[in-house]
């Protein structure tokens, strides 16, 4: 299902070196690996990192966060549709770390009983209203001080502006609800007309 390339891993004492295996992290297939090598400075999810990812869709990406977070971090995957859904369990099954949740995101009160306080909340809905789905999920499960990294996509939103013209719309929508604005990078050349906007939550005020 996932390509993988092994390469040597370095010698031992006796000089033997073993083979380490990687996975292929598609930029073309994951907004985050997009944004990675676009060079955000910082996606936000890290070892340890509880993170809720909203539009899971068959899980892929899902499984990349899953092998950064490792087994003291969580992700709870969500996704509305049934097919992608079923695949997205399927790829849970193998990995305890994370929690499927085939629910509408628009909806957080049907799975609150699921979902713990996150560090981070991922979003790849694709929605018009995308920005109060977030801003709603993050009122009930992100941390204060914690993140969003949220995938634009313009068409989605606003077909006929231009597409900076809506990511500007978006963040203004974002800064109205507590957040505040800390990167945005369009994912040139592996998607068009997308950008990956990265927020701070309800930052506490520094006393003087």
């Amino acid at each position: 299902q996932f390509s993988r390339i092994s390469v040597d891993g370095p010698p031992d004492s006796s000089g033997n070196t073993t083979k380490l295996e990687y996975r292929v992290w598609n930029p073309f297939r994951s907004k985050i690996a997009a944004a990675v090598l676009g060079g955000v400075d910082n996606i936000w999810i890290k070892p340890g990192s509880k993170v809720l990812y909203l539009g899971a869709a068959a899980g892929t990406s899902v499984s990349h966060v899953s092998d950064i977070v490792g087994p003291t971090g969580c992700v709870y995957a969500v996704e509305f549709s049934h097919r992608p859904g079923r695949d997205l369990i399927n790829m849970a099954k193998a990995r305890t770390n994370v929690i499927p949740i085939i629910e509408d995101a628009r909806h957080p009160l049907k799975y609150r009983m699921l979902v713990g306080m996150v560090d981070c909340v991922f979003a790849d809905v694709a929605q018009p209203d995308q920005a109060r789905i977030v801003a709603l999920n993050s009122h009930y499960f992100l941390k204060n001080g914690g993140h969003s990294v949220i995938s634009v996509k313009a068409s989605c939103i606003d077909s006929t502006a231009a597409p900076e013209a809506v990511f500007r719309r978006e963040v203004s929508k974002l800064q109205a609800e507590n957040f505040k604005p800390l990167e945005q990078l369009t994912l040139e050349p592996y998607e068009r007309d997308h950008a990956v906007v990265i927020s701070a939550y309800r930052v506490q005020k520094k006393k003087q």
